[in-house]
Protein backbone atom coordinates (compact mmCIF):
# COMPACT_ATOMS: atom_id res chain seq x y z
CA UNK A 1 0.00 0.00 0.00
CA UNK A 2 1.35 2.93 -0.80
CA UNK A 3 2.16 5.49 2.04
CA UNK A 4 -0.34 8.40 0.47
CA UNK A 5 -3.12 5.69 1.08
CA UNK A 6 -3.25 4.96 4.54
CA UNK A 7 -5.28 8.21 6.47
CA UNK A 8 -7.49 7.71 3.41
CA UNK A 9 -7.99 3.76 4.00
CA UNK A 10 -8.29 4.24 7.68
CA UNK A 11 -10.98 7.34 7.18
CA UNK A 12 -12.94 5.52 5.02
CA UNK A 13 -13.18 2.74 7.84
CA UNK A 14 -13.92 5.07 10.17
CA UNK A 15 -16.68 6.97 8.36
CA UNK A 16 -18.27 3.61 7.80
CA UNK A 17 -18.09 2.31 11.60
CA UNK A 18 -17.48 5.25 13.58
CA UNK A 19 -17.50 3.52 17.14
CA UNK A 20 -16.09 0.04 16.45
CA UNK A 21 -15.72 -2.74 19.31
CA UNK A 22 -15.07 -6.18 19.77
CA UNK A 23 -17.40 -8.40 19.42
CA UNK A 24 -17.18 -9.90 22.69
CA UNK A 25 -19.86 -9.29 25.11
CA UNK A 26 -18.50 -7.98 28.47
CA UNK A 27 -19.56 -5.19 31.08
CA UNK A 28 -16.00 -4.88 33.13
CA UNK A 29 -12.25 -5.80 32.31
CA UNK A 30 -12.38 -8.85 34.53
CA UNK A 31 -15.30 -10.45 31.88
CA UNK A 32 -13.51 -8.84 28.84
CA UNK A 33 -10.23 -10.44 29.90
CA UNK A 34 -12.10 -14.10 30.83
CA UNK A 35 -13.42 -13.75 26.95
CA UNK A 36 -10.78 -13.11 25.34
CA UNK A 37 -9.13 -15.77 27.07
CA UNK A 38 -11.90 -18.12 25.92
CA UNK A 39 -11.78 -17.03 22.44
CA UNK A 40 -8.76 -18.93 21.48
CA UNK A 41 -9.14 -21.03 18.49
CA UNK A 42 -13.48 -20.30 18.66
CA UNK A 43 -15.33 -17.65 17.21
CA UNK A 44 -16.92 -14.51 19.20
CA UNK A 45 -20.16 -15.89 18.68
CA UNK A 46 -19.70 -19.17 20.65
CA UNK A 47 -18.24 -17.39 23.27
CA UNK A 48 -20.97 -15.16 23.84
CA UNK A 49 -22.71 -17.96 23.78
CA UNK A 50 -21.33 -19.76 26.89
CA UNK A 51 -20.45 -16.36 28.72
CA UNK A 52 -24.42 -15.19 28.53
CA UNK A 53 -24.79 -18.28 30.55
CA UNK A 54 -21.25 -18.02 33.03
CA UNK A 55 -21.15 -14.20 33.96
CA UNK A 56 -24.63 -13.89 35.56
CA UNK A 57 -23.81 -17.06 37.67
CA UNK A 58 -19.66 -15.55 38.29
CA UNK A 59 -18.29 -13.23 36.59
CA UNK A 60 -14.97 -11.85 39.44
CA UNK A 61 -12.45 -14.00 40.27
CA UNK A 62 -13.96 -14.60 43.43
CA UNK A 63 -17.02 -16.07 41.96
CA UNK A 64 -15.29 -18.01 39.46
CA UNK A 65 -13.05 -19.99 41.80
CA UNK A 66 -16.03 -20.11 44.15
CA UNK A 67 -17.62 -21.87 41.15
CA UNK A 68 -14.62 -24.87 41.45
CA UNK A 69 -13.49 -26.52 37.87
CA UNK A 70 -16.00 -28.83 37.59
CA UNK A 71 -18.96 -26.06 37.31
CA UNK A 72 -16.34 -24.16 35.26
CA UNK A 73 -16.29 -26.64 32.49
CA UNK A 74 -19.61 -27.59 32.06
CA UNK A 75 -20.23 -23.61 31.69
CA UNK A 76 -18.03 -23.51 28.91
CA UNK A 77 -18.03 -27.28 27.73
CA UNK A 78 -19.25 -25.69 24.02
CA UNK A 79 -16.20 -24.14 23.61
CA UNK A 80 -13.40 -25.57 22.05
CA UNK A 81 -10.62 -26.95 24.33
CA UNK A 82 -12.46 -26.11 27.17
CA UNK A 83 -10.94 -28.22 29.49
CA UNK A 84 -7.60 -26.53 29.27
CA UNK A 85 -8.96 -22.71 29.36
CA UNK A 86 -11.13 -23.64 32.38
CA UNK A 87 -7.81 -24.79 34.47
CA UNK A 88 -5.81 -21.05 32.59
CA UNK A 89 -9.23 -19.00 33.85
CA UNK A 90 -9.16 -21.05 37.12
CA UNK A 91 -5.28 -20.17 37.99
CA UNK A 92 -5.60 -16.95 36.37
CA UNK A 93 -8.68 -15.75 38.87
CA UNK A 94 -6.39 -17.54 41.58
CA UNK A 95 -3.58 -15.09 40.70
CA UNK A 96 -6.02 -12.25 40.12
CA UNK A 97 -7.58 -12.48 43.96
CA UNK A 98 -3.64 -13.10 45.41
CA UNK A 99 -1.60 -10.40 43.66
CA UNK A 100 -3.93 -7.54 42.41
CA UNK A 101 -6.58 -7.50 44.83
CA UNK A 102 -9.00 -9.59 42.63
CA UNK A 103 -8.64 -6.63 40.24
CA UNK A 104 -7.33 -6.68 36.39
CA UNK A 105 -3.99 -5.62 35.63
CA UNK A 106 -3.40 -2.46 33.48
CA UNK A 107 0.37 -3.29 32.32
CA UNK A 108 1.36 -6.11 29.70
CA UNK A 109 4.23 -7.54 32.08
CA UNK A 110 1.46 -8.36 34.37
CA UNK A 111 -1.33 -9.42 32.09
CA UNK A 112 1.34 -11.94 29.95
CA UNK A 113 1.79 -13.49 33.17
CA UNK A 114 -1.60 -14.74 33.46
CA UNK A 115 -1.97 -18.47 32.59
CA UNK A 116 -3.47 -18.91 29.05
CA UNK A 117 -2.71 -14.74 28.39
CA UNK A 118 -0.44 -14.03 25.64
CA UNK A 119 0.61 -10.82 24.04
CA UNK A 120 -2.38 -10.86 21.31
CA UNK A 121 -4.94 -11.01 24.72
CA UNK A 122 -2.96 -8.55 26.71
CA UNK A 123 -3.31 -6.24 23.96
CA UNK A 124 -6.75 -6.64 23.70
CA UNK A 125 -7.46 -5.77 27.43
CA UNK A 126 -5.09 -2.96 27.18
CA UNK A 127 -6.87 -1.14 23.85
CA UNK A 128 -10.55 -2.20 24.84
CA UNK A 129 -10.81 -2.39 28.66
CA UNK A 130 -7.40 0.03 29.81
CA UNK A 131 -8.20 2.86 26.21
CA UNK A 132 -4.39 2.16 25.00
CA UNK A 133 -2.99 2.53 21.64
CA UNK A 134 -2.60 -1.53 21.13
CA UNK A 135 -2.56 -3.76 17.96
CA UNK A 136 -3.59 -6.93 18.68
CA UNK A 137 -3.19 -8.76 15.15
CA UNK A 138 -5.20 -11.75 14.90
CA UNK A 139 -5.35 -14.06 11.89
CA UNK A 140 -7.59 -11.19 10.22
CA UNK A 141 -5.28 -8.75 11.32
CA UNK A 142 -2.29 -10.52 10.21
CA UNK A 143 -4.11 -11.88 6.46
CA UNK A 144 -5.31 -8.36 5.57
CA UNK A 145 -1.85 -6.12 6.44
CA UNK A 146 0.22 -8.60 4.56
CA UNK A 147 -2.70 -8.73 1.62
CA UNK A 148 -2.63 -4.92 1.26
CA UNK A 149 0.46 -4.11 2.02
CA UNK A 150 -0.49 -1.98 4.90
CA UNK A 151 2.01 -3.79 7.02
CA UNK A 152 3.26 -6.97 5.51
CA UNK A 153 5.55 -9.15 7.77
CA UNK A 154 6.08 -12.08 8.40
CA UNK A 155 5.18 -12.94 12.10
CA UNK A 156 2.51 -11.20 13.99
CA UNK A 157 4.66 -9.49 16.06
CA UNK A 158 6.52 -7.76 13.34
CA UNK A 159 2.76 -6.85 11.56
CA UNK A 160 2.09 -5.32 15.04
CA UNK A 161 5.03 -3.70 15.18
CA UNK A 162 4.61 -1.60 11.73
CA UNK A 163 1.11 -1.29 11.83
CA UNK A 164 2.18 0.81 15.23
CA UNK A 165 4.49 2.69 12.74
CA UNK A 166 2.30 3.70 9.91
CA UNK A 167 -1.28 4.08 11.31
CA UNK A 168 -2.07 7.14 11.95
CA UNK A 169 -2.24 8.75 15.47
CA UNK A 170 -5.80 9.42 15.15
CA UNK A 171 -6.83 5.99 14.25
CA UNK A 172 -4.63 4.00 16.43
CA UNK A 173 -6.76 3.34 19.40
CA UNK A 174 -9.27 1.37 16.96
CA UNK A 175 -7.79 0.41 14.18
CA UNK A 176 -7.15 -2.79 15.05
CA UNK A 177 -11.11 -3.12 15.59
CA UNK A 178 -11.64 -1.97 11.71
CA UNK A 179 -9.18 -4.34 10.36
CA UNK A 180 -10.52 -7.51 12.45
CA UNK A 181 -13.99 -6.40 11.20
CA UNK A 182 -12.82 -6.03 7.67
CA UNK A 183 -10.91 -9.21 7.49
CA UNK A 184 -13.59 -11.13 9.52
CA UNK A 185 -16.63 -9.92 6.65
CA UNK A 186 -14.86 -8.87 3.42
CA UNK A 187 -11.32 -9.37 3.11
CA UNK A 188 -11.74 -13.34 4.27
CA UNK A 189 -9.13 -15.79 3.28
CA UNK A 190 -10.65 -17.97 0.86
CA UNK A 191 -12.25 -15.62 -1.43
CA UNK A 192 -12.11 -12.12 -0.09
CA UNK A 193 -15.40 -10.25 -0.98
CA UNK A 194 -13.75 -7.88 -3.34
CA UNK A 195 -16.83 -6.14 -4.67
CA UNK A 196 -18.19 -5.75 -1.44
CA UNK A 197 -14.67 -3.68 -0.02
CA UNK A 198 -14.96 -0.11 0.27
CA UNK A 199 -11.34 0.91 0.45
CA UNK A 200 -10.61 -1.62 -2.95
CA UNK A 201 -8.94 1.80 -4.39
CA UNK A 202 -6.42 1.85 -2.14
CA UNK A 203 -5.94 -1.94 -2.26
CA UNK A 204 -2.65 -3.16 -4.14
CA UNK A 205 -4.31 -6.78 -4.03
CA UNK A 206 -4.16 -8.88 -7.17
CA UNK A 207 -6.57 -10.38 -8.37
CA UNK A 208 -9.46 -8.67 -7.88
CA UNK A 209 -12.30 -11.10 -7.47
CA UNK A 210 -15.18 -10.44 -8.94
CA UNK A 211 -18.67 -11.27 -7.43
CA UNK A 212 -20.43 -14.06 -7.87
CA UNK A 213 -22.11 -15.22 -10.53
CA UNK A 214 -26.20 -15.10 -10.04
Amino acid sequence: MRKQDIEPFFATLRAANPLPTTELEFTTPFELLTAVLLSAQATDAGVNKATRRLFPVANTPQAILALGLPRLEDFIKTIGLYRNKAKNLMETCRILVEQHGGQVPNTREELQALPGVGRKTANVVLNVAFGEETMAVDTHIFRVSNRTGLAPGKDPLEVEQKLLKVVPKEYLKDAHHWLILHGRYVCVARTPRCWECAVIKYCPYKPKTPPPKA
